[in-house]
């Protein structure tokens, strides 16, 4: 059984009688969201479609975190902005044009979802904190204060301090003068909900709970909370956060000894890697790859499908050379015999309709349209024609979102598969063959002259039996040795695409002269 069903089912043995099942998943928009942040969001996706299929009325919900605070400038971020770290987001400006940090890339990654059908229910923090809504289960965690330090200090090695417990706040306070979170509580009216604080921007103010306060709580006694209010029942969450002591099961017990409410059902995720670098993808450091970037390569559905395929807790590397190629081959293949009703494997079946929702997307082969696509310099229609001419008959509309692709996959990642068609005969290399492969190559030529059609199994017969030999190993090499030779005259490579698609792209009549020696 595929893991999001797993859990969708897990999910309706716990709570057989509730009506609506809220699934959650969050971030900080600390900077541009990566892939690796993208796999917090797809895995609740993947479960909310699993307990849809099972008949279930959901809430997907997605938490912008953008009341924390500013830690870190990201490198594509003017490093004149140090001056607001320990603002929260929210109210950090915009380094790219009008509007607040937050929601400059808030909206880049919102936009980017669209693309993928994810369509959850944005809750963003700055709102609901600002708005007074959470301000009675502050004024909880405030009056159970030292219970909640006591339960910090449950999953820490060092000791007990009571001086520490004291002091001890679950709460940012933002200072009304610079509005950062560099402050300290000197005084605290418990029955007033007051607090009077000093800032090191020397400023000594005074705030209180309920209407629009600039007071947040901290992380582990949030995500609690949180979960209480939306009545979560499941949530995933990154490996950092999964460890015996760390957030999830902090907030767990908070959640059950602090709100009274039941933690969700959690399942960790790896965090995904990008290939040919060890380091970890990190929104506040800019090494990313953005959902954004990876659609310029892929469609929609091969991302979701890559995605479905692994366990959350599984590692994976997503490189953009050729795995581009393999993954793109895997898919195409899956889907074929999805399409023909030959899949058996439940989790296969499930994850094509995970990725697609059951639906067939017709388009070319991305290898196809990769072997011949700057062979035509990048032409459209060109392209369409030799994909006719070798029977593959596709509009416009089913071309374009793997051509656009192809392009920009060859021109910014892979420039060394910018093949041309050579303009002049290679007699160097024509000349440096023996006797029996010039009379192949003569053989071919003459083919090529005479045949009509370059689709069907015909004409690659007819080429094939210009090698006929009766070792059929010895006849595999003859066939991949003329094969090489044609490919070294004609677009001087030792390899390149399907002949027939070769033919149709360079033309019969060019092909012919660049074949011709005397």
């Amino acid at each position: 059984m595929h893991w999001a069903y797993e859990i969708a089912k897990r999910l309706i043995e716990k709570h057989p009688t509730k009506e609506v099942f809220t699934c959650a998943s969050g971030i900080s928009p600390s900077g541009s969201v990566h892939i690796g942040n993208f796999r917090e969001i797809v895995t609740t996706f993947f479960v909310v479609k699993a307990l849809e299929s099972l008949g279930k009325e959901t809430r997907f919900i997605f938490s912008w975190d953008d009341f924390d605070r500013l830690r870190k400038v990201p490198q594509n971020v003017p490093a004149s902005f140090e001056r607001f770290v320990g603002m929260p987001y929210s109210d950090v400006p915009n380094p790219f044009g009008e509007g607040s940090y937050a929601h400059y890339f808030e909206k880049e990654f919102e936009q980017s979802l669209q693309a993928f059908g994810i369509q959850p229910e944005f809750i963003y923090q700055s709102v609901e904190y600002q708005s007074g809504r959470y301000s009675d289960y502050i004024r909880i965690a405030l009056k159970k204060r030292k219970e909640i330090y006591e339960i910090l200090m449950r999953f820490k090695s060092s000791p007990f301090s009571s001086e520490q417990s004291e002091a001890f706040f679950p709460i940012t306070l933002y200072c009304d003068s610079c509005n950062k979170d560099t402050t300290a509580i000197s005084a605290f009216n418990e029955e007033l909900g007051q607090f009077e604080y000093t800032c090191t921007c020397g400023n000594e103010g005074v705030q209180s709970l309920g209407g629009k306060n600039r007071i947040k709580l901290n992380w582990k006694v949030d995500w609690a909370m949180r979960w209480m209010m939306e009545d979560v029942v499941f949530e995933p969450g990154g490996r950092d956060h999964s460890s015996a002591t760390g957030s999830y099961n902090v907030s767990k017990a908070i959640a059950k000894e602090i709100f009274d409410y039941e933690a969700p059902d959690y399942i960790a995720y790896e965090f995904l890697g990008l290939k040919g670098t060890n380091e970890k993808m990190s929104s506040s450091s800019g090494n990313v790859l953005t959902p954004n970037d990876l659609l310029l390569v892929y469609t929609p559905e091969i991302i979701l499908f890559m995605f479905a395929k692994y366990k959350p807790n599984a590692s994976f590397h997503i490189g953009l050379d050729d795995d581009v190629l393999r993954n793109y081959s895997e898919f195409e293949r899956y889907q074929s015999a999805y399409a023909k009703g030959l899949i058996k494997e439940d989790d296969i079946r499930l994850t094509l309709e995970l990725a697609c929702g059951g639906s067939i997307i017709r388009h070319p082969s991305f290898s196809q349209v990769a072997s011949i696509f700057s062979l035509i310099g990048f032409n459209y229609e060109l392209l369409q024609t030799s994909l006719s001419r070798t029977g593959q008959e596709f509009t416009m509309e089913e071309i374009n979102p793997i051509s656009d692709r192809v392009a920009h996959w060859i021109i910014y990642w892979n420039p060394h598969r910018l093949v041309s068609i050579n303009q002049v005969n290679n007699v160097l290399y024509y000349n440096s063959l023996t006797t029996e492969q010039r009379r192949k190559l003569n053989e071919l030529t003459e083919l090529l002259r005479n045949e009509t059609s370059l689709s069907g199994d015909s004409f690659m017969n007819q080429i094939y039996a210009i090698c006929e030999e009766d070792d059929k190993k010895r006849m595999r090499e003859s066939q991949k040795d003329l094969f090489q030779n044609v490919y070294q005259l004609v677009i001087g490579q030792s390899s390149g695409p399907r002949l027939p698609l070769l033919i149709s792209a360079v033309g019969r009549e060019k092909m012919v002269k660049l074949l011709t020696f005397s």
